[in-house]
């Protein structure tokens, strides 16, 4: 009698450790979704954030490391800050290159911004408070990076910045949206 009910113990207790480990797998992924989630929003929605920034992170398990260039040390920080503060995260590793300041740097992010934002149905991708086409300028040296509808637009957007005077090189990121990435 008592055998049994050992091995009636035993098997109750097997039952319930792979019971807790089946809910345990889904409850983690979920959190996992829920803190990508939130690093979305966090970045999107800082201060600072616009056309000239780009901004990409990776989470594993509680840890994220957050990557990207930026114009404003202040938008690197704030990233860093708002992240660390997301319920789950226990360690932020902050990748984010500051920009070098310099005013030629600025003309052509802002000459490069006019050259591809006035071009044919391309002016969409700069709307919002976060756009889907970013413009990273550094030393002359721009950098396309977000996601368009078309490779038709990609295209678009490669040849404008390729146009605008003082750009040294262009480099095209920019992912058709639902395909793999497209590159110049």
């Amino acid at each position: 009698m008592k055998t049994i009910k050992h091995r009636l113990f035993a098997i109750i207790a097997v039952v319930a450790i792979a019971a807790s480990a089946a809910l345990a797998g889904p409850t983690q992924n979920r959190s996992r979704q829920q803190i990508i989630k939130q690093v979305q929003h966090e970045l999107r929605t800082l201060p600072y954030y616009g056309v000239f920034d780009n901004l990409s992170y990776k989470v594993e398990g509680s840890t994220v490391t957050l990557y990207g260039q930026v114009v404003q040390p202040t938008t690197r920080s704030d990233a860093g800050r708002r992240v660390a503060r997301i319920q789950g995260v226990l360690e932020v590793v902050n990748n984010i290159e500051v920009l070098p300041l310099s005013s030629f740097d600025d003309a052509v992010r802002q000459r490069t911004y006019r050259m591809v934002f006035s071009r044919a149905g391309l002016y969409r991708y700069a709307m919002g408070a976060d756009p889907s086409v970013h413009i990273v300028v550094n030393h002359g040296h721009v950098t396309l990076e977000g996601v368009v509808d078309s490779r038709m637009d990609s295209q678009l957007a490669y040849n404008a910045a390729l146009g605008v005077p003082g750009v040294f090189s262009v480099t095209n990121h920019l992912r058709v949206a639902g395909q793999e990435n497209v590159a110049n």
